[in-house]
This record gives structure tokens, sequence and C-alpha cells, in this order.
């Protein structure tokens, strides 16, 4: 199982639309994909049009928030065939508070403990990560082991990156198997110097990281509104046909780590 971070210390990049079209496209590909929603805000059941009664909280501490049980299975909601959802939203503002009073030599490694499915049930986890830095940001950097860093082609977003390479810098002393394995350019604009300009900084810097951009695209942010990712409400659009690149190569790159034969 593969478990992968959508992560940036910037918000506005695109990490949400990233992690559901990415997670659909996987799921459509025949992977069976876990899509973790690490933010307050719940964007994923709202991208895609669902809403599970219960979500992290839940799975993490076992209890409701009235403090009935609640079993893992109950909190993981099936939203598309091939993918489930563990919705976040508001819950984890006493999720990071019930982490915290965790002991000190715990709490970091409590959701990686958590998210252990059962035999090969599962091929994918995708986190959708919030731009913060707090207990359970570091708790899903110590659960993953590959981050997908989506970077915007404007403004700023290069100091958004260099303050995200600290985070990662400091997850790494402690999770030695934490790797920085895309960058994935987003609100890609040929027509703008800005864009271009930053994009070829990017893949000079990030060779072996940078993935094909994701072309600003109207119908990226119509979508969310119908509740539908980008392949289910425009199949066609360039956004689609870039996630789509996305996904192919992150399932290319599983299949050669696959075929590598490891004699020791």
């Amino acid at each position: 199982m593969r478990k992968i971070a959508v992560a940036m210390a910037k918000g506005g990049v695109g990490k949400t639309t990233t992690a559901v079209n990415l997670a659909y496209e996987l799921a459509n590909q025949g992977r069976r994909v876990l899509l973790v929603d690490c933010d307050t805000q719940a964007q994923v059941s709202t991208f895609l049009g669902v809403k599970p009664h219960y979500g992290m909280y839940e799975f993490v501490t076992g209890r409701d928030e009235k403090g009935a049980k609640i079993t893992k299975t109950e909190a993981i909601f099936p939203a598309r065939k091939n993918l489930w959802v563990l919705t976040g939203g508001i819950k984890l503002v006493e999720l990071k508070n019930w982490l915290g009073e965790q002991p000190r030599d715990q709490r970091h490694g409590i959701l990686g403990k958590a998210l252990v499915p059962k035999g090969d049930s599962l091929d994918y986890l995708i986190f959708d990560c919030a731009p913060g830095w707090d207990v359970l940001s570091v708790n899903i950097l110590m659960a993953a082991e590959e981050v997908l860093c989506p970077v915007a082609l404007q403004n700023l977003s290069l100091e958004g990156l260099k303050t995200f390479f600290g985070y990662l810098v400091s997850a790494q002393k402690q999770n030695e198997r934490l790797e920085l394995k895309y960058i994935l350019p987003t609100l890609f604009d040929r027509r703008t110097k800005q864009s271009l300009e930053i994009y070829k900084k990017l893949k000079r810097l990030f060779s072996k990281q940078i993935c094909h951009p994701i072309r600003y695209n109207v119908s990226l942010s119509e979508a969310p509104a119908h509740g539908k990712t980008i392949f289910e409400y425009r199949t066609k659009a360039p956004g689609a046909e870039d996630y789509r690149k996305l996904a192919r190569r992150i399932i290319d790159d599983g299949i050669r780590a696959e075929q590598v034969p490891r004699f020791f």
C-alpha cells in the first residue's frame, strides 16, 4: 500500500482539488483508495458531494462526540466505486486536542498505527493536508511515505515551498521513509510570463520530482459546486486530461518499483 500526503504550507494551491481528482482516477483505474481529509473545512466531502456521519475523529478515538463506541468501519464512508473517504471537518479541532493529551512519546504516531488496513484491502492512502503545522500535521507525515507537493505558478509560490521544506525536514528526522516524491505545478497558464518562468525554475530545481502541470481550467473550480470530480463533471476538460496523466505517472512509478529486484 502506498501512502501519499498531498501537502503544501500555502493555501490556494489546489491541494484538495489534486487529492480528490487523483484519488478518484486511481479508483477509476481499479485501485482501492482511502482518501483522508485532514482539514477542518471538510472540503473533500463537499468536492465529492457526500455527507458522512462519522469521520477521522471517530476513527482515531473510537468514540463519537457523546462517548458511544464507533468502529473504524463505521467511520469510513464509501464515496465511489473503489474510493472511500475518511472525512475531516470541525471535529478535527477536538481530535487535535485529544492527540495533544496523549503521552508525548506516542502522540505523533497514533494516526499511522490506526491506519493499518487488514491484508491487501487497500492500494493507496491519500492524505489531503491542511496548510498549517500542528500535532495532526505531524501525525500525517509520520503515517505517510511519499509527499506530493502542489505548487501554484503564482507569486510567493516558491516562498511557500521553502516553508514547507522546513516542515518536511523536521518530519524526516522522525520518519526516515518519508520522501518528497512529486512536485506538481498547478494553475499553469502559458499566456503569462510569470507562470512559464516559475515552471521552468521548478523543472531546473526538481528534475526528477516535477510532474506534468495542471493547467488553469475553470471547470476544475466549477466541479465541486456540483459535488463532482473533474472526470464526472467534464471528462474532456484540460483539467481531466492533466489529472489523468498524474494518476498514470503514479501508477507507473508503483509498477516500476515492484519490478526492481530486491536481493537483500
